[in-house]
């Protein structure tokens, strides 16, 4: 079910390279690899339009068409479809996107970092809240519940703070994330005290991290635009998230769900595993030959 979501527009940030999937990224956008039937930014979309959003705004870069393509009208495909018979697979071609949900495209003229990938959206994000989704993060709610945009947009609509996703993670992975040090708040909502971009382990404020979800108020533009170049040379969502902290409180969410990091190989392959274990069609079939394997 859709929820009644003040959050209409959502970020996503897809102009990457991908390089930790290459060769299989050389000339397909990582955004567009496969789980069992439907690449990784169509899950990304599902869960925003789960949760009442209906602007998709993505950021893209070269060699992203795809992904253009792919929320578009297929003609072609669908003529032969219809012609062949094919009732199933011409609806969902036609269901890859809602009616009511539009999808807007902004180059990214270069590869400056997630900050700026954000800030790239402010002339269509204009003074509203607006999420950001990573599509590397797949996300899933748990069994019957919402996803996990669902409960952020729910959170924002009775705190109307900005929000960030953030799970518990090993210490020794703190280098991978920001990481955030916390205060007591409310269940499930703690405020955020501090934020250190992919900190050692050693120096590592908590092993909170914050992971590919997040709901920002629109102050997020003017704090990007003064901050200036951070770590490696770009524009650091992080730094970002830091300046606007000392204009207004910043909540860390624990979602209920799970999340895979498929911009690894491992986590690729374990949401691979996961999503044909629940898939209609493969799911006996393949639990029966997993089972076989383990034995």
């Amino acid at each position: 079910m859709t929820s009644k979501s003040i959050i209409r527009k959502a970020v996503f940030p897809v102009a990457g390279l991908g390089s930790r999937f290459l060769p299989a990224t050389k000339a397909q956008p990582k955004e567009m690899l496969p789980i069992v039937d439907k690449p990784l930014i169509q899950y990304a979309v599902e869960e925003a339009v789960e949760a009442g959003i209906t602007e998709m705004i993505f950021i893209t870069g070269r060699n992203k068409r795809a992904i253009e393509d792919h929320f578009d009208k297929a003609y072609e495909l669908e003529a032969e479809l219809e012609a062949a018979g094919k009732a199933n697979l011409l609806a969902m071609v036609r269901e890859v996107i809602p009616k009511n949900v539009n999808c807007m495209y902004i180059r990214q003229p270069q590869a400056l970092g997630l900050g700026h990938a954000v800030l790239c959206a402010r002339p269509i994000v204009g003074d509203d809240p607006f999420a950001v989704l990573l599509a590397d993060d797949f996300m899933q709610g748990e069994a019957g519940g919402p996803g996990v945009m669902a409960q952020m947009t729910a959170e924002f609509a009775r705190e109307r703070l900005s929000l960030l996703g953030v799970q518990d993670v090993p210490r020794e992975h703190t280098r991978q994330y920001g990481i955030v040090s916390t205060g007591p708040y409310a269940e499930r909502l703690e405020k955020v005290k501090a934020i250190v971009e992919k900190p050692a382990p050693d120096v590592a404020p908590s092993t909170l991290a914050v992971v590919g979800r997040y709901i920002l108020t629109n102050d997020i533009f003017s704090c990007l635009e003064k901050i200036g170049k951070g770590a490696g040379g770009e524009i650091q969502l992080t730094d970002g998230i830091e300046a606007l902290m000392q204009r207004e409180t910043v909540l860390a969410y624990r979602y209920h769900g799970r999340r895979f990091d498929c911009g690894s190989k491992l986590g690729y392959l374990q949401a691979s595993v996961e999503l044909g274990l629940q898939h209609e069609e493969t799911s006996a079939a393949f639990a029966e030959w997993l089972a076989k394997r383990t034995t």
